[in-house]
């Protein structure tokens, strides 16, 4: 069974504008580059301790992953997560989880108990990133934990689009916990009943389970 989909920044191969980008990308994620911030070539070329070519091309990636936008002979501008984008990466998300589990119900359990195992190893670590007051290792975790279920399902497609949408997601993970800190340990008991459920087979709970993670964790924020 395919493990989670790894995150740029986590990766250490590839090409040096992919490095570059990637490097970009966790700056974006953290906050430390915040939304509304316009990038030059120059910029991100030292950001990324790169040469103008491949920042020109990572600036091409960073607009790929909808984490800035580029504006001729301006830059890129490091792109908001409005509450409709929010909404329906998450509805995005929460559709393939729910698929994936209802695919892996049909098949042999030993295939469950080895979702479950990695499942609980991420909430392990999920677990530490708490005790450390790591906001960005919770948000990778996080984003681990989801692309896990995903993953399960073993269809290159669906892999290929939760891919696109890994940056765009640990953003809003990170933008979450970092606005509400208090939600961590509610969202790390909620990924053990997601676990649960998935390692057993429940489709229907875990849809309903899935749901109301999302409605009242993810989406708090439109409403605080």
């Amino acid at each position: 069974m395919q493990s989670g989909f790894e995150l740029p920044w986590r990766r250490t191969d590839g090409a040096l504008a992919d490095r570059a980008a990637a490097t970009v990308a966790r700056r974006i994620v953290t906050g430390e580059i915040p939304p509304g911030e316009l990038l030059t070539e120059a910029q991100v070329a030292d950001l990324a301790g790169a040469s103008r070519t491949p920042a020109r091309e990572a600036m091409l990636q960073l607009a790929n992953w909808r984490l800035v936008e580029l504006k001729p002979k301006r830059g890129a501008l490091v792109t908001t997560i409005s509450p409709a984008v929010r909404r329906d990466l998450l509805e995005v998300r929460t559709m393939l989880e729910t698929a994936a589990v209802r695919h892996l119900a049909e098949r042999p359990d030993e295939q469950r108990r080895e979702l479950g195992e990695r499942l609980s190893a991420s909430l392990a670590r999920q677990t530490r990133a708490i005790a450390d007051g790591d906001h960005l290792a919770f948000a990778e975790q996080d984003h681990a934990f989801h692309a896990t279920i995903v993953a399960a399902w073993g269809n290159a497609v669906v892999a290929e689009t939760m891919a696109a949408y890994g940056p765009r997601l640990a953003r809003l993970i990170a933008d979450t916990v970092t606005e509400h800190p208090e939600s961590v340990d509610r969202f790390v008991e909620e990924h053990a009943a997601l676990a649960a459920l998935a390692e057993s087979g429940d489709t229907e709970a875990f849809s309903n389970a899935i749901r109301a993670h999302v409605r009242v964790g993810h989406l708090v924020s439109e409403v605080a």
